[in-house]
């Protein structure tokens, strides 16, 4: 098997648990050989990881996955212009150094990445064999909604790629059913689409959250308002600086790195109950999440059909309230909804987020109860065990469908 990722652990945001984690799935369940064609680590820094700096490839065996990593810029801050800069050259290294796997039964590409689309569409080609991507973001929708200058620009220019590298896909994995819609205006017909949620990768909290909190300096008794995750455009995480800076009794926590950070800590300079930390370790993770009164998920209001963050299948298992300032009509307000797990609140509005933050503190047995709402919808909806299925399902569908010459019960018992 090959998957083309350009994020791949050590990374722990964004879609590198993921890869990493159906990679060594398909090594341990399946018996299978695994290569990965992976980029540089360097999200959500986006800066390139000390270990493998200077380095044009790289190549080592993680986990019993043998990952193929490839050169590439990394913006440091983000336009359409950089983006761009930063896909063609991912595209460069993958063209230009290939990995030597032979030919491969199957191809799996997690987009957004379009380069790693056009690539693993490229590879499925030559070998001839199917091609799988599953769509986690889409980057025309994204060009469009989240903010980056010169995006309207690029929309168009990246919707044209996205539609060809969908046409070529044997089937098409989506993350959301919010996605479904979008991905059939791309040309994808609806009976090659089929439904694949990511799940929660983390593990349950093991600490006392009052341990936790001192450990902190979150002081007792005080509203702690926690986001965790990437700090860029599309989040808009500005909001949340304005939150703390409207109600000065709140603790507001940004907790990981991005493009914006830098931008972050300036706006806060002269907002003293905003604070901004560095990403948790793995084993500590958990706990941090737990420890908040409530966990935050921000998009800027022009983002509605392009994303679901990955944080909140975290945040359910944190088994704490979350306040969604989101779009009313997208994937992560659906997600709200369906979990009953917190509060959906107007995008870019300070004031409203204040208000709920107020709510949970108003009674805290009613923001433990809907927490709890959080963490069952995660146990029955997102186990790690049944969306490791569904990708292997879809897996085993795609193998079926490109074998034309085999007989109809044959392809019944390579889908079941």
């Amino acid at each position: 098997m090959l998957l083309v990722s350009t994020n791949y652990a050590p990374e722990r945001a964004g879609i590198g648990p993921y890869a990493a984690q159906i990679a060594e799935d398909w090594v341990t369940r399946r018996d299978a050989e695994v290569h990965v064609l992976a980029g540089m680590p360097h999200y959500p820094a986006w800066r390139v990881d000390p270990a493998w700096r200077g380095r044009w490839r790289a190549g080592e065996l993680r986990d019993g996955v043998r990952v193929h990593r490839r050169r590439h810029t990394v913006p440091s801050r983000q336009t359409a212009v950089r983006r761009g800069l930063y896909e063609a050259s991912i595209l460069a290294g993958g063209l230009l150094a290939p990995p030597a796997v032979g030919r491969p039964d199957a191809i799996l590409a997690q987009m957004p990445s379009l380069a790693g689309g056009v690539l693993a569409a490229r590879l499925a080609r030559r070998g001839r064999v199917p091609f799988v991507p599953v769509v986690q973001d889409l980057m025309g929708a994204a060009a469009a909604q989240s903010g980056i200058a010169g995006g309207g620009r690029a929309a168009a220019a990246a919707a044209a790629v996205e539609r060809r590298v969908l046409a070529a896909a044997t089937l098409v994995g989506v993350i959301h059913e919010s996605f479904r819609e979008r991905v059939r205006s791309l040309g994808v017909p609806d009976d090659r689409i089929r439904l694949v949620p990511n799940w929660a990768h983390v593990s349950r909290p093991t600490g006392t959250r009052a341990d936790t909190r001192a450990r902190l300096g979150w002081e007792p008794g005080r509203t702690v308002l926690l986001h965790s995750g990437n700090m860029g455009l599309k989040q808009g995480l500005e909001v949340l600086v304005e939150t703390a800076r409207l109600a000065p009794d709140l603790l507001v926590v940004l907790m990981g790195d991005g493009n914006r950070r830098a931008a972050l800590l300036e706006a806060a300079a002269d907002v003293p109950n905003l604070r901004i930390l560095p990403p948790a370790g793995d084993a500590e993770f958990p706990d941090v999440l737990a420890a908040a009164d409530a966990l935050v998920v921000t998009q800027r209001a022009s983002v509605l059909d392009m994303s679901v963050p990955s944080k909140l299948t975290s945040y359910f298992t944190a088994a704490r309230p979350v306040i969604a300032s989101v779009a009313d009509g997208g994937g992560t307000a659906e997600e709200i909804r369906r979990s009953d797990a917190g509060w959906l609140v107007p995008p870019e509005n300070p004031a409203a987020l204040v208000g709920a933050a107020r709510e949970i503190a108003a009674d805290p047995a009613a923001a433990d109860a809907i927490g709890a709402r959080g963490f069952d919808y995660a146990r029955t909806h997102l186990g790690r065990e049944a969306g490791l299925a569904r990708i292997s399902a879809l897996l085993d569908e795609a193998l079926a469908v490109h074998r034309p010459d085999a007989a109809p019960h044959e392809r019944k018992d390579a889908t079941a």
